[in-house]
């Protein structure tokens, strides 16, 4: 009998700043940005755009719909990209935008049941090293894995671990300089940091094979989560595809999770492995700013890939369209679904994948 494992991915989780203010526990809301003081200034922006937040709220409410998606897809391992300091520092970075999340919310995450926090991104130091320490301890007491940083490198690279009834998956996460992630945030022997690829060379892909040899077993899942690329535009360069690609041929692969834009990007399946290259954000606090209206990036998908648990090869990819809207996740409408489902089958047509409407306003990808 041929068992299948059914992953959740999505792209950017940014529980700081507005969300922040809204959850049980909120911390200090003071922002060191160029035209914002206060955190709960993005709360206001988002109750003048879509109508009155009930603050507080509870640990689950920014999940909103999403849950009964997750109930309904029954995932094996829940990923996700966590773009925000969970720590009490006031060690602010100099880079104008800071994103962190009280340690006493740390129940909005297990609300959902994510098994894995993907942490190799532009906003786990944000709050210096001791803010990303404090990160690291606070979901490793939650009970939830990380991957991409550390407290050396040794810890950045190495996988986080996702025991399933199917086989395990392992997640390695990856950060590039593409993404904003500044080089000296880079762990080492004897530095925290994040997992930051230093190029897309073949030298790199050699690094990232050894490793992947080393701790993969026989009909182990690998999920390379990597953020890179800036945020907004579908645009993805040749040296992107050439290194997914390379993902799965050389370093063993089974899925690309790649996130960084605002908004989602183009799918491929590659030698029947899915390479999502740019997810999207999926819970945030810009409700209410202007600016690259035309990219909708108010729109946020949920990928339910479903992999063969023996080859690692794709049986199915499915995406549920969110929309944010009050600082919670609402499934998308008929209209809202077929502009994305349009948008993502015109940037995946390049790499020979289509994505189809379904009656239910999820989306069938096909290859």
């Amino acid at each position: 009998m041929t068992r299948n494992i059914i992953l959740s991915l999505c792209g950017d989780v940014m529980l700081g700043r507005g969300i922040d203010q809204i959850l049980p526990h909120p911390g200090d809301p003071l922002l060191r940005e160029l035209y914002v003081g206060s955190a709960k200034k993005y709360l206001r922006l988002a109750e003048r755009a879509n109508g009155p937040i009930p603050a507080p709220v509870d640990f689950s409410y920014v999940w909103g719909d999403a849950l009964d998606e997750l109930r309904r897809a029954a995932p094996q391992a829940r990923i996700i990209n966590l773009e925000t300091s969970v720590t009490k520092s006031r060690d602010y970075a100099p880079k104008g935008i800071n994103y962190k999340m009280s340690p006493q919310n740390i129940a909005c995450l297990t609300a959902a049941e994510v098994d894995c926090c993907v942490l190799a991104n532009n906003h786990v130091l944000d709050f210096g090293k001791a803010g990303l320490c404090e990160t690291l301890e606070v979901l490793k007491r939650a009970g939830v894995r990380s991957a991409g940083a550390g407290r050396d490198a040794a810890e950045a690279q190495a996988p986080a671990v996702i025991e399933t009834t199917n086989g395990r998956a392992l997640v390695f996460a990856f950060g590039c300089g593409s993404s904003g992630i500044p080089p000296d945030w880079a762990a080492a022997r004897d530095r925290p940091g994040v997992n930051l690829l230093r190029d897309l060379s073949n030298r790199t892909l050699a690094a990232i094979a050894q490793s992947t040899q080393s701790a993969r077993r026989e009909r182990d899942i690998l999920v390379a989560s990597i953020h890179w690329g800036g945020n907004w535009g579908y645009e993805i360069g040749r040296d992107e595809v050439r290194f997914a690609h390379s993902l799965i041929d050389i370093a063993g692969f089974s899925i690309v999770h790649g996130h960084s834009s605002h908004h989602p990007k183009a799918i491929e399946v590659y030698h029947d492995r899915p390479i999502l290259y740019g997810c999207g954000d999926f819970i945030n606090d810009y409700e209410g700013i202007g600016g690259y209206e035309e990219f909708r990036g108010e729109l946020a998908p949920m990928y339910f890939p479903q992999l063969n648990a023996a080859t690692g090869r794709l049986i199915d990819l499915k995406l549920v369209p969110l929309k944010i809207a009050r600082f919670q996740l609402h499934r998308a409408t008929r209209e809202d679904a077929v502009w994305l489902s349009s948008i993502l089958d015109r940037e995946s047509a390049r790499f020979g994948t289509h994505v189809l409407l379904n009656d239910d306003n999820s989306l069938a990808v096909r290859w």
